[in-house]
């Protein structure tokens, strides 16, 4: 084909106009929780030099209750991400009264948010991760999910005015999308959200990408991790895996999730599943702890799984530390996130 000026100028043209929409697209940037390489047993300086030296400008951080409880303890965490120029967000536990995940000597709900929500403005972060509880929740969840309500409600003015939303995990083994989704409605989106979290449905019977549609506009800050789903004779087998090696299609997941929250950096929790976990979807007592979820949302997963591929579980390397494991597998998953963005 001749290439004449005006095949020139279409062609320039096209050239400007994706220059620009990649200048107004904000920068995606990367992060990592502090459990992903939970087993290098790092203080909080030794863990955000590590993100440093992997060019991770995200930290979401657990603190020990002491440190909590410590503003100049707090402040030094900040002033060293200040140096390495990280973000920081807390990562804090339950805040269900009646949880067992709840640790009742320390204090009610109140007393043991009120010091996170001030480590959070130390940090300068807009939100904290939180969750309800675990899977031993399951068989009473909307019992939980009420007391959970309820603490969250007398915090209310609290939280308003420390300028940090309590964003709620949607964790393995609580919370399915709908109830999740249902709690932030109902406590109010002005000091409630949500960590996306992008394996822990497959935890809960649901396509994480259904889980998304449910969450992703109420997402504050993300979890995310790659899975793989596939059928056995007694149901449905799933395995958490390192970013690419799954059958959930996280790329697209990741390309949507960028989509509907621009602005929100992908937080890394990587956590390698060494055995698959085996839903009996075929037992009528399996079902007990599900007894609401509705067909339509199950039959999504289930078309997952028949579509997957067994992916058994890869013992890792004898004598190979499992902290540094750990650290080669995040690695893997960032390297492969970073691959992914450049095609965006």
């Amino acid at each position: 084909m001749p290439f004449d000026r005006r095949t020139f100028l279409a062609g320039a043209g096209a050239a400007v106009a994706q220059r620009v929409v990649s200048a107004q697209r904000p920068q995606v940037e990367l992060g990592a929780i502090s459990g992903s390489v939970s087993q290098m047993k790092w203080t909080p300086a030794e863990f955000l030099d590590y993100l440093a030296k992997v060019g991770l400008r995200h930290a979401m951080i657990s603190l020990s209750r002491d440190v909590l409880l410590d503003e100049s303890a707090v402040k030094q965490v900040r002033a060293h991400a200040d140096q390495l120029g990280i973000s920081l967000i807390l990562a804090h536990g339950s805040v269900c009264p009646s949880s067992k995940s709840f640790n009742a000597a320390l204090g009610t709900v109140e007393e043991q948010v009120a010091p996170a929500l001030r480590a959070s403005q130390i940090f300068g972060a807009h939100s904290m991760r939180c969750v309800l509880g675990s899977g031993t929740e399951r068989p009473e969840i909307d019992k939980h999910i009420e007391n959970m309500l309820t603490a969250i409600r007398g915090m209310r003015s609290r939280i308003l005015d420390s300028g940090v939303k309590l964003a709620v995990e949607n964790h393995g083994g609580d919370l399915q999308a709908r109830e999740l989704k249902a709690l932030v409605e109902a406590a109010g989106r002005d000091i409630l959200g949500v960590c996306l979290d992008s394996a822990n449905p497959v935890w809960m019977l649901e396509d994480p990408h259904m889980t998304l549609e449910m969450l992703g506009a109420y997402a504050e800050t993300s979890h995310i991790r790659d899975s793989a789903v596939w059928r056995v004779p007694e149901g449905i087998a799933v395995r958490w895996v390192n970013t690419g090696e799954g059958n959930v299609d996280i790329d697209g997941w990741i390309k949507t999730f960028l989509a509907m929250r621009p602005g929100v950096p992908l937080i890394f929790e990587n956590l390698v599943s060494r055995q698959p976990r085996i839903f009996n979807v075929f037992d009528p007592k399996f079902w007990d702890n599900y007894r609401k979820m509705p067909a339509w949302e199950f039959s999504r997963f289930l078309a997952l799984a028949e579509r997957g591929k067994p992916l058994p579980a890869v013992p890792p390397p004898p004598g190979k530390d499992p902290g540094r494991q750990q650290c080669d597998d995040l690695e893997v998953c960032v390297r492969h996130t970073r691959e992914l963005l450049r095609t965006i």
